[in-house]
Protein backbone atom coordinates (compact mmCIF):
# COMPACT_ATOMS: atom_id res chain seq x y z
CA UNK A 1 0.00 0.00 0.00
CA UNK A 2 1.75 3.54 -1.39
CA UNK A 3 1.23 6.51 0.73
CA UNK A 4 1.89 10.06 0.56
CA UNK A 5 3.51 11.51 3.98
CA UNK A 6 4.04 15.13 4.89
CA UNK A 7 7.16 15.82 6.75
CA UNK A 8 7.20 19.56 8.16
CA UNK A 9 10.50 21.10 7.31
CA UNK A 10 10.52 22.47 11.21
CA UNK A 11 10.26 18.38 11.90
CA UNK A 12 13.16 17.43 10.64
CA UNK A 13 15.38 20.41 11.36
CA UNK A 14 14.87 19.96 14.69
CA UNK A 15 15.60 16.44 15.49
CA UNK A 16 14.83 14.27 12.70
CA UNK A 17 17.63 12.20 10.24
CA UNK A 18 18.32 12.30 6.59
CA UNK A 19 16.47 9.37 4.71
CA UNK A 20 16.96 8.42 1.65
CA UNK A 21 14.43 5.95 -1.24
CA UNK A 22 14.76 2.68 -0.03
CA UNK A 23 15.68 3.38 3.76
CA UNK A 24 12.92 1.68 6.01
CA UNK A 25 12.39 4.52 8.76
CA UNK A 26 10.04 3.99 12.07
CA UNK A 27 7.64 7.22 12.05
CA UNK A 28 4.69 8.02 14.00
CA UNK A 29 1.78 8.62 11.46
CA UNK A 30 -1.03 10.71 12.21
CA UNK A 31 -4.01 11.29 10.00
CA UNK A 32 -4.31 14.99 8.48
CA UNK A 33 -6.79 16.71 6.49
CA UNK A 34 -5.84 17.09 3.12
CA UNK A 35 -7.27 20.46 2.73
CA UNK A 36 -4.85 22.12 5.42
CA UNK A 37 -1.44 21.43 2.58
CA UNK A 38 -3.80 23.08 0.35
CA UNK A 39 -2.31 26.29 0.19
CA UNK A 40 1.24 24.83 0.61
CA UNK A 41 1.43 22.55 -2.04
CA UNK A 42 -1.70 23.18 -4.24
CA UNK A 43 -5.26 21.11 -3.83
CA UNK A 44 -5.17 18.65 -6.31
CA UNK A 45 -1.61 17.65 -5.08
CA UNK A 46 -3.12 17.94 -1.23
CA UNK A 47 -5.63 15.34 -1.63
CA UNK A 48 -2.99 12.74 -2.03
CA UNK A 49 -1.90 13.39 1.17
CA UNK A 50 -2.97 11.09 3.90
CA UNK A 51 -0.26 11.05 7.23
CA UNK A 52 1.89 13.92 8.40
CA UNK A 53 4.88 12.07 10.50
CA UNK A 54 4.86 13.38 14.12
CA UNK A 55 7.80 12.81 16.66
CA UNK A 56 7.11 15.57 19.27
CA UNK A 57 4.85 14.33 21.64
CA UNK A 58 1.32 14.63 19.66
CA UNK A 59 1.25 10.73 18.62
CA UNK A 60 -1.92 10.13 21.11
CA UNK A 61 0.12 7.15 22.27
CA UNK A 62 0.10 5.37 18.89
CA UNK A 63 2.83 3.17 18.02
CA UNK A 64 5.57 3.92 14.89
CA UNK A 65 4.65 2.29 11.73
CA UNK A 66 7.30 0.64 9.73
CA UNK A 67 7.57 1.92 6.23
CA UNK A 68 10.13 1.89 2.82
CA UNK A 69 10.65 5.38 1.42
CA UNK A 70 10.39 5.32 -2.41
CA UNK A 71 10.30 8.99 -3.44
CA UNK A 72 11.14 12.14 -1.59
CA UNK A 73 9.91 15.93 -2.72
CA UNK A 74 11.09 18.78 -1.41
CA UNK A 75 8.10 21.56 -1.36
CA UNK A 76 9.32 25.03 -0.93
CA UNK A 77 6.63 28.26 -0.51
CA UNK A 78 6.67 32.28 -0.35
CA UNK A 79 4.91 33.00 2.97
CA UNK A 80 3.33 36.70 4.05
CA UNK A 81 0.34 37.68 5.20
CA UNK A 82 -2.72 37.13 2.71
CA UNK A 83 -5.24 39.76 1.73
CA UNK A 84 -7.82 40.32 4.51
CA UNK A 85 -6.02 38.56 6.95
CA UNK A 86 -6.39 39.99 10.83
CA UNK A 87 -4.17 38.00 11.96
CA UNK A 88 -1.19 39.53 10.17
CA UNK A 89 0.63 35.78 10.43
CA UNK A 90 2.56 34.51 7.80
CA UNK A 91 0.85 31.61 5.84
CA UNK A 92 1.92 30.12 2.70
CA UNK A 93 0.86 32.08 -0.38
CA UNK A 94 -1.14 30.23 -2.72
CA UNK A 95 0.49 29.82 -6.13
CA UNK A 96 4.29 29.92 -5.05
CA UNK A 97 4.95 26.06 -4.91
CA UNK A 98 8.20 24.80 -6.00
CA UNK A 99 8.19 20.99 -5.80
CA UNK A 100 12.00 19.25 -6.19
CA UNK A 101 12.59 15.92 -6.45
CA UNK A 102 15.61 14.91 -4.30
CA UNK A 103 17.69 11.75 -3.93
CA UNK A 104 18.09 12.43 -0.53
CA UNK A 105 15.95 14.20 2.54
CA UNK A 106 18.49 16.77 5.20
CA UNK A 107 17.85 18.81 7.77
CA UNK A 108 18.72 21.78 5.31
CA UNK A 109 17.36 21.71 2.25
CA UNK A 110 19.19 24.04 -0.51
CA UNK A 111 18.17 27.45 -0.50
CA UNK A 112 16.07 28.78 -3.51
CA UNK A 113 15.38 31.85 -4.41
CA UNK A 114 12.14 33.67 -3.50
CA UNK A 115 10.64 30.54 -1.08
CA UNK A 116 11.45 29.34 2.10
CA UNK A 117 11.72 25.07 2.68
CA UNK A 118 8.20 24.01 4.31
CA UNK A 119 8.68 20.02 4.28
CA UNK A 120 8.98 16.94 2.57
CA UNK A 121 6.39 14.83 0.03
CA UNK A 122 7.41 11.28 1.23
CA UNK A 123 6.31 8.42 -0.93
CA UNK A 124 6.14 5.09 0.92
CA UNK A 125 5.29 1.67 1.00
CA UNK A 126 4.14 -0.14 4.45
CA UNK A 127 6.38 -2.67 5.75
CA UNK A 128 4.79 -5.39 6.99
CA UNK A 129 7.38 -7.99 7.64
CA UNK A 130 11.13 -6.80 7.81
CA UNK A 131 13.71 -8.93 6.39
CA UNK A 132 15.50 -11.11 9.68
CA UNK A 133 17.86 -9.04 11.45
CA UNK A 134 17.06 -6.07 9.64
CA UNK A 135 16.18 -3.06 11.89
CA UNK A 136 13.73 -0.09 11.18
CA UNK A 137 15.62 3.36 11.64
CA UNK A 138 13.78 5.62 13.50
CA UNK A 139 13.39 9.26 12.64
Amino acid sequence: MMLTIWVDAWQVQCCGESFVPGDVVSWTLLEVDPEDYADVVGSERAQGISFREEHHGQDEGRAPASVEVVSIVEVHCRYGVLPGATDKANRPVPGTTVLVPVEKADKWAKARPDVSFAGYLVTARRVTDLPEGAAARGR
